[in-house]
């Protein structure tokens, strides 16, 4: 342990250098409350996203990493906004009509459309929450409707009505002027119509614990600031929460960076101290555009999970967290392969390089081994060249290929083969656009054909990949021209395999007959 641990505090890894910085915080003393406390929120308007999946993926990755650095026992809290007022009636429910008149209503309070909870905000939740469990995440969930009934806000919340110029001044800064004139950090949930309201304040009463304000209607109400009655802005809410918890790491998307200052100095007014913070870029559709659940763009979990087993893209939220990414469907390939190529590395890597490899920390160490003879992009271009339409098509090729190969002795591949026909037909097949050869080309893929068609050697990589070679070599400058001639001409595809691995898993003689079509033009 402790070799791993002496790795561990020198790795470049960003979980660990993460994490590191949480321990920084308690290098003269433990946390009092006797754990570090890592949170992640949701907005429950709507259902979990991929955003959701890797903000919880990338803070459980830099926990996992605490915990091999340091003994202080950890906590990790999903965090739901669930008493946020509907802003909007939701496009995608059953009879959204029906939500109409609870608008502004806190979302725990507005009726479940599908029925099957106690309100819209519990239904989601659950979503949430079962979402989370499927991927195995280990978390503790709070309810923001719990938290400010139950009382556990109470102490927070009357400090903030006597710091109340305080985390105003805070507030202000940061808006408009017109805005200042009405805002407060405050927002009542009206006795009567149950609706969160925006109205400013005309007392903020410390000594009681109450505030006084005129409703829409101009009637005076005074409420007490604890039981539920009232909730924080938004804004001032992430400081108060994390100074409520005692939060030490928390992560979120750029689009929050700017708002830092605000989040930590009313943190630190309300007597927290402000948490390590991590801010990531935000994902981009095929256009470059940010993706959001709003406009639907980009790659839902969901379809991800259609084409690729999560670990992909646990290995897709690890890559350059920092860095923005396209997330369209064709980054899940590489995604795939790459995942499994980590995995190969593995198992011959010493404790330093694997604390540096992702899969350590998808796998929080418990790594397990690659089956995938064939990689996920090499039975994509099998599935387009047999027009398989189930994943038994492909096990004819696999096991002639790799004999020992099945689909009980090796799962992941057996899982991937049949993501790789779906693919196909969902986005390969409908794109494959076939070219005839010009006379260049022609000869040197008759020469090619004619070798493999005198070849009686073993179904070898290199030996057919150097069959390939020489043929191109002496034909084409640069050589790459010859591999998008076979890629264009017999895939019907601008890039393709490395094509000596493909023969011999296509087979020679099938290669051959697949050359001869090309010739033909009987391919398109």
């Amino acid at each position: 342990m402790s070799d791993l641990r002496d790795a561990a505090m020198n790795s470049k890894a960003w979980p660990f250098e993460e994490a590191r910085r949480v321990l920084k915080r308690y290098e003269k003393a433990p946390p009092e409350k006797g754990y570090v406390l890592f949170e992640t929120g949701y907005g429950p308007s709507g259902l979990p996203h991929i955003g959701t999946f890797g903000e919880v993926a990338r803070t459980t990755m830099i926990k996992r990493a605490f915990e091999v650095i340091s003994d202080i026992p950890t906590r990790l809290v999903c965090f739901s906004d669930d008493l946020d007022g509907m802003r909007k009636v939701p496009g995608n429910v059953p009879d959204p009509e029906a939500l109409a008149e609870h608008l502004q209503k806190p979302l725990t309070s507005v009726p479940d459309p599908f029925g099957t909870h106690d309100s819209f905000g519990a239904h989601n939740n659950a979503m949430l929450r079962r979402f989370l469990d499927t991927f195995g995440f280990e978390y503790e969930f709070i309810s923001a409707t719990e938290f400010y009934g139950s009382g556990r806000f109470d102490e927070v919340l009357l400090r903030a009505a006597r710091e109340y110029d305080k985390v105003m001044a805070i507030m202000l800064k940061s808006l408009r002027e017109e805005r200042q004139q009405t805002y407060s950090i405050f927002l009542p949930i009206h006795p009567e119509t149950g609706r969160v309201l925006y109205v400013p304040m005309k007392e903020v009463n410390a000594a009681e614990g109450t505030i006084t304000f005129d409703d829409e209607d101009g009637r005076e109400w005074t409420l007490p600031l604890t039981g539920g009655n009232v909730k924080l802005q938004w804004k001032p809410d992430f400081g108060a929460r994390w100074a409520a918890l005692g939060v030490d790491f928390e992560m979120y998307g750029k689009d929050h960076s700017a708002n830092t200052p605000i989040y930590d100095g009313i943190c630190r007014v309300l007597g927290g101290r402000a948490p390590e913070h991590f801010t990531y870029e935000l994902f981009l559709d095929e256009n470059g555009q940010k993706i959001s659940k709003s406009s639907g763009n980009g790659v839902s979990i969901d379809e991800w999970l259609t084409y690729a087993a999560t670990e992909s893209l646990s290995y897709f939220m690890y890559q350059k967290p920092k860095t923005a990414k396209r997330m369209h469907f064709d980054v899940i390939p590489k995604a795939v392969d790459e995942y499994h190529q980590q995995l190969r590395a593995y198992a011959t890597q010493d404790t330093a390089a694997r604390l540096n490899n992702p899969v350590w920390h998808i796998h929080g160490g418990d790594v397990p081994e690659s089956h995938m003879v064939v990689s996920f992009s090499m039975l994509l271009n099998l599935a387009s060249v047999a027009s398989a339409h189930d994943k038994e098509a492909l096990w004819g090729f696999i096991r002639r290929y790799a004999p020992d190969a099945s689909p009980e002795t090796h799962p992941d591949l057996d899982a991937a083969a049949g993501y790789a026909v779906k693919y196909y037909e969902d986005f390969v097949a409908p794109a494959k656009t076939y070219r005839a050869p010009n006379d260049l080309e022609r000869e040197a893929l008759i020469d090619l054909r004619d070798q493999l068609a005198a070849y009686d050697g073993p179904l070898d990589d290199e030996a057919l990949q150097s069959i390939v070679y020489g043929v191109g070599r002496d034909r084409f400058d640069p050589l790459r021209d010859w591999f998008k001639t076979l890629y264009e001409v017999l895939l019907g595809a601008s890039q393709g395999p490395r094509f000596g691995g493909f023969i011999a898993l296509y087979g020679v003689k099938e290669t051959v007959a697949l050359i001869d079509r090309g010739l033909a033009g009987d391919l398109s």
